[in-house]
Order: C-alpha cells, then sequence, then structure tokens
C-alpha cells in the first residue's frame, strides 16, 4: 500500500528551545495513524513541517507523494488541517465561517458541511463568541472535513468535546477512512489510540519511537511523560 506521509531525517531547530531530531516516520495510505506524546516533545513541529507551515534545516518529507515544499500549495489542496487551537473571526458567524473555509478552496462543500452539522449538533445561526471551546471544536472539525480530503491531520481534536461528540467524531473519521483517507491523529488521549488507531508512535524530547502495536499500556505511556 502506498504511503500518505514519509518523514525522512527531519530535524528542525529553535535555538536554545527545543525542536525535532531526525524524525523518521511512514503513514500508509487508510490508517488512523495515533501520534502521542507529551507537550513539547514536538509532534506540533513534526506537523507544521509536513504542511509546509515550517522551514527545516535538513530532511525530506512527502505527502500523498509529494514533496512538502516544492508542492506545498498541491498537498493543502488535499488536505483536512486541524490545529489544536480554533482561532476564528469572533464577530462571524458559524455558517459564514464554514462557508468562508470552502469558498477559500474554490468548492461548494454545502451539502458536506450540512451532513457534517448535524452528525456533529452545530447550530451556524450563533457567533462564534457565542460558542464554548467544545462548539468551537466542531466547528473547526466540520471546516477540516467538508471537503473530503485524503488525508487528515488534526492535532488535539478532542479536547473540549463531550463523550458523544467523541463518539461522533470518530464514527465520521471511520467512514472517511472507509472511503479511502488517511488520518493522523496528534493526541494526548491514551484511550483514543488504543480503541480507534492501527499504528501509532510516540514523540519525546524531539525524538520519534515507532510503536510495534498500538495498544499501549498505561505504565509504559507515563513513563514518556514521567521520564521528561
Amino acid at each position: 500500500m502506498p504511503n500518505a506521509i514519509e518523514i525522512t531525517h527531519l530535524t528542525k531547530n529553535y535555538g536554545k528551545n527545543r525542536g525535532v531530531e531526525d524524525v523518521n516516520l511512514i503513514v500508509k495510505e487508510g490508517d488512523i495513524f495515533g501520534f502521542l506524546g507529551p507537550n513539547g516533545a514536538g509532534k506540533s513541529t513534526t506537523i507544521r513541517s509536513m504542511l509546509g507551515f515550517l522551514r527545516f534545516e535538513t530532511g525530506e518529507i512527502k505527502i500523498l507523494g509529494m514533496d512538502s515544499v516544492k508542492d506545498h500549495e498541491k498537498i493543502l489542496e488535499n488536505v483536512g488541517y486541524m490545529p489544536s487551537e480554533a482561532w476564528f473571526y469572533s464577530s462571524m458567524r458559524v455558517a459564514d465561517v464554514i462557508k468562508y473555509a470552502a469558498d477559500v478552496r474554490g468548492l461548494d462543500c454545502a451539502e458536506e458541511a450540512r451532513k457534517l452539522c448535524e452528525r456533529l449538533k452545530v447550530d451556524t445561526h450563533k457567533k462564534i463568541k457565542e460558542l464554548s471551546l467544545g462548539n468551537r471544536k466542531k466547528v473547526s472539525i466540520v471546516c477540516a472535513m467538508q471537503h473530503k480530503p485524503k488525508l487528515f491531520v488534526f492535532d488535539e481534536p478532542t479536547g473540549g468535546l463531550d463523550p458523544l461528540m467523541q463518539k461522533h467524531f470518530f464514527e465520521l473519521i471511520n467512514e472517511y477512512v472507509a472511503q479511502g483517507a488517511t488520518c493522523l491523529l496528534s493526541t494526548h488521549v491514551l484511550s483514543e489510540v488504543n480503541k480507534y488507531c492501527k499504528n501509532a508512535a510516540i514523540m519525546r524530547e524531539g525524538r520519534l519511537t515507532m510503536l510495534e502495536s498500538p495498544r499501549i499500556d498505561d505504565e509504559t505511556f507515563l513513563s514518556f511523560y514521567e521520564e521528561e
């Protein structure tokens, strides 16, 4: 099966602050891949490098067979990215935010957006400033999913979501993956990886370790945090 993500010897430094060092990662097409690690371990740096938002010192990254630097714009057309912080113009209505995200791509996503809003119970009439953290997260999920991309990249997506919405979120991921998509799930929540992911890796101090199985016990998982 082809690789959706292929990272080879990625290194990104921030001077005195930790970046990532010699990261090697392969995610196969059709995978739901768990990307674990404590805050500051380098998960977001890796993701931003993948998507062309950061310049890195050494290494090579291919996304869906395309070079992350040379083919940056084409890659973004085929990726649904949800950052850990959902920032929107506070005075905009939810419906306008979702439509704007589609318009930026030059796509009509109205039907898929409607289905997603219905599944996630998104009130499209409210203004962003009227929403709780969880409801802002749901808007961000809709924006990332509505164009039915080939690759989903979620950075801490379920924070603020109640258990029922978390369930609906993963049901949606499974449905898109069944249709041929791939998902990279960056998370702190071990139970999510154990339940939903086919493969997984964990980052610690800017270095990545592939896990032989996504089923990792609490003791092993906590050891990566305690040794930080």
